[in-house]
């Protein structure tokens, strides 16, 4: 006698063994891939790994196909949890005029990022618990987004704020806590001049040590920048690249490890962008310190040849780096050095990109509703990039993207999030970008006009 049970608003009607050579998840290897047709009247049906379901059996990833088609040879609709973007600047309060959090949000949500870690280069920053509690209250207002945010500290002052609102019991600072994933440090100025007092430095790592403090930093070096920025003439947008040499990042990178292992502090490199930082960091992961680190897309896909095509859109803190560099940081994802993926969505207007010599523009660019198929690309096979050859170490999986945007994120900065707030991804998707699809409120994308395939539904 053939049974059948509801599960998500589908109804099993059979079970068949997953062989382990088949490719699919072996995290229990006594679990079934089970078949469901849905109870509409469209009869499709869906095969559920049930090996890769959160402790409440919600599946992670489910593939769906269309009624009286062969299961065996149709692309499918895969799921995943909402994804968690752990670096963005949503610009509220203050500079409203580039993003505003409920339009951040809805470009986020779109992309399949349903968390959101924002910074504290705004206006005012985030050093006081009044501009923390400010941000808090208006991301209440914000529907369907979890956005949570970092307390930054520049000078002795805030890192007392920090720790009271670390150690406090009242009811505010408990409430507030909740909301802050950590503190972050600029070791150099980018937007918003937040660079940290440099004496400071061990201090602070001492203090996040001792009350269990995430820190993450922008790591570039104030003296090799300065450097080099005097040696460079060219007025072209190009030289920023070489006004911010990769030479800054991984002596900076150098500096902060010597200090985590030093302290014993948990601390994770904000966009590393270079080949030399990154062998820092897996020497250091060997040692077992407590290091990790996050990459942008805009490092794993462009480079300098591409300030050629966007001109001073392309230009970011740390900027785009060599071809060597950006092939590095795809082997940095496929041996587990790299940690997270996370955007630095950093959105500014176009006149504000455009207008001015080009060196004075400023630095960043919008990139959380596009990373998912940019990614989903590489899953597939492809190379989303309209003219760069594809890396021969560019390779991922969904697993990949699981780990890389939701798992490692949600550990290390501690967010509490569950898999069961599912997307679902169409993986046969094949679309261009254009500024139709664009919901930031910057209107623009550096992405525009590449070919992508995978969508979330």
């Amino acid at each position: 006698m053939k049974t059948s049970r509801i599960f998500n608003n589908v109804v099993a009607t059979n079970t068949v063994e997953r062989p382990a050579s088949s490719g699919l998840s072996t995290r229990n290897p006594s679990s079934r891939t089970r078949l469901f047709r849905t109870s509409t009247p469209a009869g499709s049906i869906a095969r559920c790994d049930c090996s890769a379901a959160d402790s409440v059996g919600v599946p992670i990833r489910t593939e769906v196909y269309s009624s009286g088609q062969d299961t065996n040879t149709l692309h499918p609709v895969k799921s995943l949890p909402r994804l968690i973007d752990c670096h963005v600047h949503l610009r509220e309060p203050g500079l409203t005029q580039k993003a505003t959090m409920a339009t951040e949000a809805a470009a986020a949500k779109a992309g399949g990022i349903g968390t959101l870690c924002d910074m504290p280069n705004t206006v005012p920053p985030t050093t006081t618990v009044m501009a923390l509690a400010d941000k808090v209250r208006r991301a209440s207002q914000v529907e369907d987004c979890d956005i949570r945010f970092f307390f930054g500290v520049t000078q002795a002052e805030h890192l007392r704020t920090l720790i009271d609102l670390w150690t406090g019991d009242s009811e505010e600072l408990q409430r507030l806590k909740k909301s802050c994933c950590g503190v972050k440090l600029y070791l150099d100025h980018s937007t918003g001049n937040q660079k940290v007092e440099e004496e400071l430095l061990e201090e602070i790592f001492t203090a996040c040590a001792q009350h269990g403090i995430q820190i993450i930093a922008h790591c570039e070096d104030p003296k090799i920048n300065a450097a080099a920025a005097a040696a460079v003439s060219s007025k072209d947008v190009s030289a920023h690249s070489q006004r911010r040499p990769p030479e800054a990042e991984v002596e900076s990178v150098r500096k902060a490890l010597a200090l985590a292992g030093k302290t014993g502090a948990h601390f994770h490199v904000a966009h590393l962008s270079t080949a030399g930082a990154l062998d820092l960091v897996r020497a250091a992961k060997k040692q077992k310190n407590n290091v990790t680190c996050e990459v942008a897309p805009h490092h794993l896909f462009m480079t300098t040849d591409d300030y050629a095509t966007l001109g001073t859109l392309a230009k970011v803190n740390p900027p785009l780096r060599s071809t060597m560099d950006r092939n590095a940081l795809w082997e940095g994802l496929s041996d587990g050095t790299i940690d997270c993926v996370s955007t630095d969505h950093a959105p500014h207007t176009l006149e504000e990109k455009q207008s001015g010599a080009p060196l004075d523009a400023p630095s960043g660019m919008p990139g959380t509703q596009f990373v998912l198929p940019l990614l989903l690309t590489v899953v597939n096979g492809g190379w989303p990039h309209p003219t760069s050859q594809k890396p021969s170490s560019a390779k991922l999986t969904l697993e990949d993207i699981e780990r890389l945007m939701f798992a490692s994120p949600n550990m290390i900065f501690g967010l509490g999030k569950s898999p069961s707030d599912q997307i679902q991804i169409d993986m046969d998707a094949h679309w261009e970008i254009t500024k139709n699809d664009i919901l930031s409120k910057c209107g623009w994308s550096p992405y525009e006009g590449w070919n992508v395939v995978g969508r979330v539904r």
